[in-house]
């Protein structure tokens, strides 16, 4: 058994062993590899960073504002989700090539990306500040060419351009929207000027009327503001408004004064839609905005670190979806005993549309209700505007439109009173939104209202304005040879398809119909 040795037991093993050479030896190389490494450290360290040593002259602490900070997990969170909602000009694109006719679908390729492009450079210019920087409950009047910009954005932490890009990409959306009901009759130059329009004027600056830091919707209810009666401010938390409903009744007002494609004869008088040329890319650019939308709706946290919340609103958006692609089946195969797959994938875009807005607020079974209800006003918006003759070719006024007028009311239904606000750390919900459904009475509900109502309005008139003004110029609508010739020879001189011309005049040989010779 071991015994413990004491101190003087040590001292007299070390003299003992002192007196063996080899002893020495291996005792002296031990204490000189050990000093060499110490030594060597210590070098290292006063190269890589004299200040441990103390051989450094300190500076004076650098003097950090609250907007200096950058939280690099929130940018990092932020960045992706910019990516992912760039990645919906891809569903965008197929989307509306799907759902066109053939002869107009390089027009479609065009128009997108172009509007992408010039959305980019309005957006660096003057649409950023328009909708983001402070001025007054109207516009902002700030960082115009993103100069003077502060390190991160107002108290978000996260970097100031990585909000840029990620609202950038919303703003891409927003115009990328109008286009689809515009399909098929629109010039070139038209297509040019009324992007122009969208992008740098109409949804920068009502946009910022909810989103800007000092925008009069967004601060609407508090003493001294806006309607300070309502006691409450108009709440979209990711867009059924700013961005969808903008751009749906944009839209509108676009498809009202270009009137219908020619040809397009509408069930009331004894006709129908005009049928879309690959259903395969349409509705693989459905789910590709459905997947785009998980950085859509979860990425407008701005932050990382409210991880339940970022959990919900995903969750909330999947299963708004699927309720609004299931229902809009059911509701269209009532009438025509019809499974379709066109109503299908617009109705799971409605539910998406609408849960846009509340996806923070509601809880998940609200999500479910208020995305089944969107995919019955979906089907619903379709045959309006078909009894109205009013040409929408890929649904977007009823999707986007309607369905972000419904996404905004639903908050005021349907908030569940447990959540309050994102924050950079996590979630703060001190100050929960309560719905009339759960006990919260109509504040909320109010508020939504004159926030959509005021939005909705001034969009559509300012719309019909601009695109009577495009009209009236001659510079809206191709002409009649143009429409009849299909847009994709007679605007880019080439066809999508290579294999044949496609126009009114020429079927391809493989198309043409051969008589019996007898």
């Amino acid at each position: 058994m071991n015994t413990k040795l004491t101190f003087a037991q040590k001292v007299s093993r070390l003299r003992t062993r002192l007196r063996d050479k080899e002893w020495r030896r291996f005792g002296t190389l031990l204490l000189v590899g050990k000093g060499t490494a110490l030594a060597l450290l210590l070098v290292a360290m006063a190269f890589i960073n004299p200040s441990l040593l103390g051989l450094g002259a300190y500076a004076a602490d650098p003097v950090l504002k609250g907007n200096d900070i950058v939280n690099p997990l929130n940018t990092v969170w932020t960045l992706l989700a910019a990516f992912l909602v760039f990645g919906m000009q891809v569903g965008f694109t197929m989307l509306e090539a799907g759902f066109c006719r053939s002869r107009e679908t390089v027009n479609v390729l065009m128009e997108c990306v172009v509007d992408t492009c010039l959305c980019g450079l309005l957006f660096y210019a003057w649409g950023f500040a328009f909708m983001f920087s402070h001025g007054n409950g109207f516009i902002g009047m700030n960082w115009f060419f993103l100069q003077g910009a502060p390190a991160t954005y107002e108290g978000t932490g996260v970097a100031f351009l990585a909000v840029w890009l990620f609202q950038f990409a919303f703003a891409d959306t927003c115009s990328t929207i109008t286009s689809g009901a515009m399909i098929g009759r629109t010039a070139w130059i038209g297509d040019l000027l009324y992007s122009l329009c969208v992008s740098g004027f109409i949804y920068p600056i009502i946009g910022h009327w909810t989103w800007g830091p000092d925008g009069f919707l967004a601060t609407m209810g508090a003493k001294d503001t806006f309607l300070p009666w309502v006691g409450t401010s108009f709440h979209d938390f990711a867009g059924s408004t700013v961005v969808h409903s903008i751009g749906g009744f944009v839209a509108l007002a676009g498809s009202i004064v270009l009137g219908p494609r020619l040809g397009r004869k509408f069930k009331r008088d004894g006709g129908g839609p005009m049928l879309p040329h690959d259903l395969t890319i349409a509705v693989s650019g459905g789910l590709l905005l459905w997947f785009g939308w998980y950085g859509f709706n979860p990425g407008s946290t701005l932050s990382a670190m409210d991880m339940v919340g970022i959990g919900r609103v995903a969750a909330n958006t999947t299963l708004a979806a699927c309720a609004g692609g299931l229902t809009a089946m059911f509701a269209a195969w009532i009438p025509n005993r019809k499974w379709d797959v066109s109503f299908t994938t617009n109705g799971f875009l409605a539910g998406l549309v609408a849960i846009t807005c509340p996806c923070y607020w509601v809880s998940p079974t609200g999500a479910v209700l208020l995305g089944a209800i969107a995919g019955v006003i979906v089907y619903a918006g379709v045959e309006l505007l078909e009894y109205l003759r009013i040409d929408d070719p890929i649904g977007a006024v009823p999707v986007h439109g309607l369905c972000g007028i419904w996404g905004t009311l639903s908050l005021g239904l349907f908030a569940s009173g447990e959540f309050g606000a994102t924050g950079n750390f996590g979630p703060d919900n001190s100050a929960p939104l309560k719905g009339l459904f759960y006990g919260g009475g109509t504040q909320i509900l109010v508020a939504q209202f004159i926030g959509s109502a005021i939005t909705v309005v001034a969009t559509f008139a300012i719309s019909l304005v601009v695109m009577y003004a495009l009209n009236s110029l001659k510079l809206l609508r191709v002409s009649r040879e143009g429409e009849l010739e299909g847009l994709d020879l007679h605007e880019h001189g080439i066809s999508a398809y290579p294999e044949y011309v496609i126009s009114s005049f020429v079927t391809p040989a493989s198309m043409q119909l051969t008589r019996d010779p007898r």
